[in-house]
């Protein structure tokens, strides 16, 4: 028995592992991007006022909740929360630290695109308390970002990071790579030119065709054509961490470079399977309450998420998590990140040990290395993170 009341002790106390953050959903957007699978809308009129009020409400409701929890980042994303007014964003930040303590120097992000910047606006945020900006960059070519469905040119995003930069120190921005007819020194020249932009975080994702997107639909009619095969996407993911680290900007996650100590806090929260609380439109959490750690998740649809929240029901699925589901789930986002998992940790989640003959069969053929009880994947292992984890899962 004393046993039990350990371990349920343990578990309770898990997340503290990972930390707590606030993922803040926003979830319009000027246009819809042809390979975004995120719950984006487009939306002619905001009533922006109603929607703060939505926000706070849920802050209210999460807060008697989650007592005396410290905060350590706060994320807007969307969607487009550069669109949002700085005093929504200033109004959503004062609640959260109304409720919540912070660290002195918290990381709060907001996502931006180049299409909606403007200097006053940026400067308006910072005086809210946003303290890191990442944008959606996603090429430096006019002729890609047309295909990629962006509203902004490339001298439009230099600008505007440009603008960034002189407001924030943590600037952040995403590109695309593995694109349409993109040649394997067409990247080499971008993440070049990307780095000399760069200040201390560059996120580098591969094109992925996700179901339900404008790009899904057409990939399946035969339509997007001049995607690199596979052998070529793994040369441009070989080269990304190659130049990344050359310039100093190490890999600390597959899709993400940084030097040292500017990691993004809000996303090792999600990799360190932390606590976070997700509030807006088809925003998911992660939440222990009670020594009961629960999946929740947010009506997805706008106006529906709207309404209920405005009557303090914007949560539409809490489900317990078991065990099982809490080890397969650490595993999956840990291994992500080249600082890797606590099999230990692994294991008291699961209640049971991990599959040692899988674990000598990877470490054979070079995809993890162990020590002790510190599990991580190779840079091959990143390359082949899905079968990794499938030798591994419980």
């Amino acid at each position: 028995m004393h046993l039990q009341n350990w371990l349920r002790a343990a578990l309770s106390a898990d997340w503290q592992n990972g930390g707590f953050g606030i993922y803040v959903h926003w979830p319009f957007c000027q246009a819809k991007c042809p390979y975004c699978d995120f719950n984006s809308h487009v939306s002619r009129e905001i009533d922006e006022r109603r929607w703060l009020n939505a926000y706070l409400a849920e802050l209210d409701r999460a807060a008697a909740e989650l007592p005396g929890r410290v905060v350590n980042a706060v994320f807007f994303g969307g969607g487009t929360p550069s669109l949002m007014h700085p005093d929504t964003v200033a109004a959503i930040i004062e609640r959260i630290r109304k409720h919540w303590p912070m660290p002195n120097d918290p990381e709060i992000t907001l996502e931006a695109n180049p299409g909606s910047v403007e200097a006053g606006r940026f400067r308006g945020y910072a005086d809210g308390g946003v303290t890191r900006i990442s944008m959606g960059v996603q090429a430096l070519n006019d002729r890609d970002l047309k295909r990629l469905g962006r509203i902004h040119t490339v001298d439009e995003a230099k600008k505007a990071f440009e603008i960034a930069h002189s407001t924030f120190e943590r600037v952040s921005f995403d590109l695309i790579y593995a694109r349409q007819d993109q040649t394997l020194e067409d990247w080499k020249k971008e993440l070049n030119e990307a780095l000399c932009l760069a200040i201390d975080h560059l996120s580098l994702y591969q094109l992925t065709i996700e179901k339900g997107t404008a790009f899904s639909d057409r990939y399946e009619k035969g339509g997007l054509t001049g995607l690199p095969v596979e052998d070529l996407a793994a040369d441009m993911y070989d080269v990304t961490n190659e130049l990344c680290e050359r310039a100093g900007l190490f890999g600390y996650e597959v899709s993400n470079y940084a030097k040292v100590g500017a990691e993004s806090r809000h996303n090792l929260i999600y990799w360190r399977y932390g606590d976070y609380l997700g509030i807006g439109p088809g925003a998911h959490g992660r939440l222990t309450i009670d020594g009961v750690k629960y999946a929740t998740e947010h009506f997805k649809m706008p106006n529906a998420w709207l309404e209920n929240a405005e009557r303090g029901r914007g949560e539409k699925i809490r489900d317990a998590l078991s065990g099982t589901d809490q080890a397969n789930e650490y595993l999956i986002m840990g291994l992500r990140i080249t600082e890797g998992i606590d099999t230990t940790r692994l294991e008291n989640l699961a209640g049971a040990k991990i599959d040692t003959t899988a674990l000598t069969h990877l470490t054979d053929l070079g995809l993890i290395e162990q020590s002790g009880s510190h599990l991580r994947t190779t840079p091959q292992g990143r390359l082949l993170l899905n079968s990794v984890i499938g030798e591994l899962i419980y």
